[in-house]
């Protein structure tokens, strides 16, 4: 069998229903939509929120917090996480993505100081916490901080 044969089943398909082609169709006049009202008009229904009238749903839930406009949102690498590499290699985002620690291309990287780095490497990241920045330094390394752009 190839491709152009393929045909689907008996009985899968149906014919589209031609509307308002006059009334000998069976269809004609109104088209099976009635008179007046708002489902008859062309673009007339209501989208698949729409409630009746009644209160919706997003209006009766309750908001909380704060949600700040202008948060900086990071993906994280933790200092243990850099073990795998290897000793006096240079780090950075692409080394990082490759290596399975950060997953999006485009969202900045921050280096926190979760577990120990017992060796020197060369880490370049978008921002880092103190704590990292300390146990690069003890581990003699370098941190290089990126742009954001």
């Amino acid at each position: 069998m190839k491709l152009n044969q393929l045909k689907p089943a008996r009985g899968a398909t149906k014919k589209r229903r031609r509307l308002g082609a006059g009334t000998g169709t069976g269809r004609g006049g109104t088209c099976t939509k009635g008179h007046k009202g708002q489902n008859c008009r062309s673009g007339g229904g209501t989208p698949p929120w729409f409630e009746g009238g009644q209160m919706p749903l997003q209006r009766r839930i309750p908001k909380r917090g704060f949600h700040n406009l202008g948060r900086k949102v990071y993906q994280v690498v933790n200092v243990g996480d850099l073990a795998l590499f290897e000793a006096g290699s240079t780090v950075g985002v692409a080394e990082l993505r490759e290596a399975g620690l950060v997953k999006k291309a485009g969202v900045p990287v921050k280096l926190l100081g979760n577990g120990d780095l017992e060796f020197a490497l060369t880490i370049k990241v978008h921002a880092a916490s103190k704590s990292a920045v300390e146990k690069v330094d003890q581990s003699k390394g370098k941190l290089e901080i990126l742009s954001r752009g």
